[in-house]
This record gives structure tokens, C-alpha cells and sequence, in this order.
């Protein structure tokens, strides 16, 4: 690939991926539309990413083969490797040759060569000093990438870690408008009952609501449930 198709490539990858933040996203579609163009552009034989989850533990979302996925795998098994290692320093760490890696990584060493790797790049997914994941380039061939290449997987690894959190936030925000749009409706619901037992018993809606919140509150129910009866006519209060 010259260096112009490849920052070309580059360049419409970032606006896709921009684009995809605006107008609607599925988060896996765009980590794995990431991995692929890391593949590509960057002269990986194989790219992955893990991510973890609400429980702090790892797991392979995207892979741009059935090599990589599995020798995410084994790092995870065994608890160690390169990417375990990003991820827990929120550090890149580069392997120019895994021929030569440390001893305490034998299991991702054998695995790697195995499945023809020589040479591994990994990437942090960060923001703000949090790490949530890592970006991880797999060449079959030694040597470290070059400084335009881990710029590059940076900025993309960056661009991942805005769309997870992105995403996150948009489902966050879902959940409280559903939270917000229950409570309001429960409140309708609430008032109604409170008038069927002002009109049904003479009463004012405060005593209403004093006998609606006690029979609630006397077995155990939400105060909306109860309202519900009453308003279904379910039960007379």
C-alpha cells in the first residue's frame, strides 16, 4: 500500500467513524470496522481488541481472524501476555520479536509463534487515566512499528475508546429518560387514584393519598401498584 492510499484510507476511516458517532452506531459493528482497518493500514497480519466489562474482566469484542481471537484467549486463560499487560498499566508495550519475550509469558509466546506471529503491538484503550481495554496489532514479521504506525493505532485506539463511552453514556441516558418517564407516568397514575378515593369516600385528597400510602406501605407494595388497583377498581380504599 503508498503512503498516499494509505493515509487516504486513514482519513476516511476517522470521517466514517466520526459520521457513525453522530448519526447511530451498534458499538461491535464499529470496533470490528476498527480492528479491520488497523489490519489494513497499519501491515498487521491480525488485529484484536479486548475490553472489560462491568466486572473488570477482559473479553475478546472484536478480531480480524481466528488466530487472533484465539491467542486473546490464551492471554486471558493464562492471566498474562502483552495486551493483559496494557491493559493493567494503561501503557503501550511492544514486542519487536516474541522469539525474545519474557519467560513469564512463555504460554502467549508459544501460542503467538504457533500461529505465526513474530512481533505484537499493544495499545490501550484510555480516558482520563481510566483503561478499559486494549487495541492489540499482530505481524508476522520482528521489528517495533514506526513512529506514523503508533501514532496511527493510537488515534485509532483513541477514536474506540470515544465510542465505547459514547455509547455507554447513550445508554445511561436511555435508562434514566425510561426511569424519568415511569416516574411521571406512576405520579398519573397516582393522582388518579387519589380522586377515585376523594370522590368514592367524601374525603379530601390528602386523606386520599394518607389512606393510599398506608395501604402500601402495610403490605409491602409500590405505592404506583397500589394506585393502579385503585384506579382498575381492583380494590376500594
Amino acid at each position: 500500500m503508498t503512503d498516499a492510499s494509505r493515509e487516504g484510507l486513514l482519513a476516511s476511516t476517522f470521517v466514517s467513524l466520526a459520521d457513525s458517532l453522530v448519526v447511530g452506531y451498534d458499538v461491535v459493528d464499529l470496533l470490528q470496522n476498527l480492528v479491520d482497518t488497523c489490519a489494513t493500514v497499519l501491515d498487521a497480519a491480525a488485529a484484536g481488541l479486548l475490553l472489560a466489562d462491568e466486572d473488570d474482566v477482559l473479553e475478546v469484542v472484536a478480531a480480524t481472524s481466528e488466530r487472533s481471537r484465539l491467542l486473546e484467549i490464551l492471554q486471558l486463560r493464562a492471566g498474562l501476555g502483552p495486551c493483559v499487560t496494557c491493559y493493567e498499566t494503561g501503557k503501550v508495550v511492544s514486542i519487536p520479536d516474541i522469539r525474545e519475550m519474557r519467560t513469564e509469558w512463555n504460554v502467549f509466546r508459544e501460542g503467538a509463534l504457533e500461529q505465526g506471529f513474530l512481533s505484537v503491538h499493544a495499545v490501550p484503550l484510555r480516558l482520563r487515566g481510566f483503561t478499559m481495554g486494549a487495541l492489540n496489532l499482530f505481524r508476522e514479521s520482528t521489528g517495533p512499528l514506526n513512529h506514523e504506525d503508533a501514532a496511527a493505532a493510537q488515534a485509532l485506539a483513541d477514536m474506540a475508546t470515544i465510542g465505547i463511552v459514547h455509547e455507554r453514556t447513550l445508554r445511561q441516558s436511555e435508562v434514566a429518560r425510561e426511569q424519568l418517564q415511569r416516574a411521571l407516568d406512576s405520579r398519573v397514575v397516582i393522582e388518579q387514584a387519589k380522586g377515585v378515593i376523594a370522590q368514592s369516600r367524601s374525603i379530601d385528597m390528602n386523606e386520599a393519598f394518607t389512606r393510599l400510602r398506608t395501604h402500601a406501605r402495610t403490605r409491602g407494595l409500590p405505592l404506583s401498584q397500589v394506585a393502579a388497583q385503585v384506579v382498575n377498581r381492583d380494590i376500594i380504599l
